[in-house]
């Protein structure tokens, strides 16, 4: 299997006054796996059904390997495809789901029997081939979408919402399955999914977008520690964000009379565009402290939340501000007044644009 390096260039899609995909550029590299993230309405389907050939933008190309791939159909791009419900067959045997492709494209029945049981073994079900789709659990079912999508050797996997379906605990057993899967088969991948967590469990890097428009592209510690603009700080990740005042080189932010000086960490670019400037305090990055403690924010638990070797603490503050806190302490109760404070910096910054 050879991978390809895929490229979107000022990709815009229409539909009448709505613009669905606003001037997105983007890169692939042989190999990679990118997750497209993005709320309900964001365009991340509507640039997948691109990638695919499925939709024709109205401007900009898609590249493969440097050539001008925009007006090829679907069929004819070799790309595979893992769709949210999987679209598997039940009438159907494991094997013969998986062959389906091969056999559209002429592949001689033995051979495609033999590549049926190759993709299965790649993807740990091997065995399965003659087993019904019926009988197959969720987790089961998604090997064998993967393994239809993998047995047509594509230079390129596109993935819709792919873990969607999967109960909670399978769904996490099942990220580190997938992104193992891939990237043994060396295949370059594009998944589209809301869900932050399956991006960072699974992507190599990751691309936000927002009503068309691409916000930031990045590894999950980049787009977690560097977020852009305020609205990545926002969807990824959990965070209080509150406005902060410039202090020299770094930022204060004032609680119910309490001020705290901070270090902050900008955005790649050291560019923080907007006149607001806000800092992203993320729950492992604060500490629970003592009532009155010295240089803290004061505050009284509003919730509390068992999460194995630590609790989540929602406390709120004066001004209706509301911080989430991560921390090891197991003795603080609902209604508890406690003291909030930074335990890591520097802390990141955005604008509000």
């Amino acid at each position: 299997m050879s991978a390809g390096a895929l490229a979107l260039q000022g990709i815009t899609r229409r539909f009448g006054d709505h613009t669905a995909v606003d001037d997105v550029s983007l890169e692939i590299a042989a190999g990679e796996l990118l997750a497209l993230v993005g709320a309900s309405g964001s365009g991340k389907t509507t640039t997948l059904r691109i990638v695919a050939g499925y939709e024709i933008p109205d401007n900009g190309r898609v590249m493969l390997d440097g050539e001008d791939i925009t007006a090829l159909p679907p069929q004819k791009r070799g790309f595979g495809m893992v769709f949210q419900h999987y679209a598997l067959f039940p009438h159907m045997s494991v094997e013969d789901n998986i062959a389906f492709g091969l056999e559209a494209r002429g592949t001689p029945k033995a051979k495609r029997l033999e590549r049926a049981k190759n993709a299965l073994d790649s993807v740990g079900l091997g065995g399965a081939g003659k087993r019904g789709i019926q009988s197959l659990s969720g987790g089961e079912q998604q090997r064998v979408a993967l393994a239809r999508a993998l047995v047509i050797e594509p230079q390129v996997l596109l993935l819709d919402e792919p873990l969607s379906n999967l109960d909670p605990t399978l769904r996490q057993t099942t990220r580190d399955e997938l992104r193992a899967m891939l990237h043994r088969v060396g295949v370059s991948a594009l998944f589209v999914t809301h869900d932050q967590e399956d991006a960072f469990a699974i992507a190599d890097r990751i691309a936000v977008i927002r009503k068309g428009k691409l916000l930031q592209v990045g590894t999950p510690e980049e787009l977690y520690n560097r977020p852009a603009s305020l609205g990545v700080a926002s969807f990824i990740g959990r965070a209080t964000i509150l406005p902060a005042e410039p202090a020299g080189e770094r930022m204060a932010l004032t609680i119910d009379g309490v001020r705290r000086e901070f270090t902050v960490l900008r955005p790649e670019d050291q560019k923080v565009a907007g006149p607001r400037l806000y800092v992203v305090l993320r729950p492992d990055g604060l500490e629970l402290l003592l009532a009155g403690a010295d240089g803290a924010w004061p505050g009284e638990v509003a919730t509390r939340r068992f999460a194995g070797s630590n609790a989540v603490y929602r406390v709120k503050m004066a001004g209706d501000v509301m911080m989430e806190v991560e921390s090891s302490r197991m003795d603080v109760r609902e209604g508890d007044r406690v003291s909030v404070g930074i335990s890591r910096e520097p802390v990141p910054l955005v604008g509000d644009v």
